[in-house]
């Protein structure tokens, strides 16, 4: 493989971790402050209720028409509600409704089906010409919602754990249990900056969430590997005295070319996908490419930015520590020495002093 780029990724390393990590601060402090992160009634109980309706209504009107009518209700006046507007690309020739206003209600309780009737009766005595439709319904149980994201969230711990044993057994013969404990240091890297793509674009957290996780993970993994096994094969090539930086640095940049190319090509499949969901404004389409695109970006980057960078401090890290304690070896070597000299030199005067003292006793 021919290598176009020299970029010494060693040497700044510490950049790349400032960035990641400015980032990182950004976000966290706009998510605290200004985006609060939402949640799905999957992950939290709820309902939601879909209506599909014709023609072009303002969405500040239907949502005064349906938050007039929840504060009427005694089941929901306290369910805090939300909205999102798509199209109907599921009409038929015999219903004209192409648009799509889903309901989401977030409480402990499903919402009954008076409660539906009412809202469906206000929709339609409000706007009559706009033939307001039950489109579906559905509802999810509180305890049940949380016990999904609990086990979602043991799916994502569960394959971090299998990645690292896989990584471990693959690059053994150059530490590979620290080398996969790094490589899943840049997982959770690419994990933390999905989370703040659904929580800046104002996206709840559902099971698109999760599913953009492990692809990205499994994404990022692959990437992530292709430079270890680079990082073997010149570690053969290379004589034992080679810096490990330096080999570090020439499978960087020699796997560079591969990682951009791979990464352009499936960003440029899933932006189709994307524009074509935004056109048609299908937000469950939108929630799951533009996470995945900005996580493949940040999946590449952590690949060749964080993971082997991290892997090559730990390294010198470990080598520094053995070569101190080496060094702490002789000098308890010589003291033992020094000390078998002094009592050697202890005796051999005494035995003169002995010496002495018979030779005068005999003269006597």
């Amino acid at each position: 493989m021919r290598q176009t780029f020299h970029i010494n990724f060693i040497k700044n390393s510490k950049i790349f971790f400032c960035i990641s990590l400015g980032i990182m601060l950004v976000c966290l402090v706009l998510n605290i402050f200004v985006f609060p992160t939402l949640v799905d009634i999957q992950f939290t109980g709820g309902t939601i209720i879909k209506y599909s309706y014709s023609g072009d209504l303002k969405p500040e009107d239907i949502e005064k028409t349906v938050n007039d009518t929840i504060s009427e209700s005694e089941g929901l006046k306290n369910d805090t509600i939300s909205y999102s507007y798509s199209e109907n690309l599921a009409k038929s020739e015999q219903d004209s409704n192409s648009k799509i206003v889903s309901l989401q209600f977030t409480g402990n309780k499903a919402v009954s089906v008076e409660d539906k009737t009412s809202i469906t009766e206000a929709l339609e005595k409000a706007y009559p010409d706009n033939t307001f439709k039950e489109a579906s319904s559905s509802s999810v149980d509180a305890s049940k919602g949380t016990n999904f994201f609990f086990k979602c969230l043991a799916a994502v711990i569960l394959a971090a754990v299998l990645m690292i044993f896989y990584v471990a057994i693959r690059f053994r013969k150059i530490g590979g249990l620290s080398a996969g404990v790094m490589a899943v240091v840049a997982l959770i890297h690419d994990l933390i900056i999905v989370y703040f793509v659904f929580a800046m674009f104002r996206m709840p957290l559902n099971d698109n969430f999760i599913a953009v996780v492990l692809m990205i993970l499994g994404y990022s993994l692959n990437d992530t590997i292709v430079i270890y096994d680079r990082i073997r094969e010149l570690r053969k090539k290379s004589s034992p005295k080679t810096p490990i930086g330096d080999i570090v640095n020439t499978s960087l940049n020699q796997c560079m070319v591969r990682t951009i190319c791979t990464s352009i090509t499936t960003i440029i499949a899933i932006g189709s996908v994307l524009v074509v969901s935004l056109i048609y404004n299908i937000d469950s389409i939108v929630s799951f490419a533009l996470p995945m695109m900005i996580g493949l970006i940040s999946g590449s980057y952590s690949s060749l930015c964080i993971a082997a960078p991290l892997w090559v401090m730990w390294r010198n890290h470990q080598s520094k520590k053995k070569a101190e304690e080496k060094d702490k070896k002789p000098s308890s070597k010589k003291k033992s020495k020094n000390t078998k000299a002094s009592k050697t030199t202890k005796s051999s005067s005494k035995k003169v002093t002995l010496e002495k003292s018979e030779n005068t006793s005999a003269e006597s």
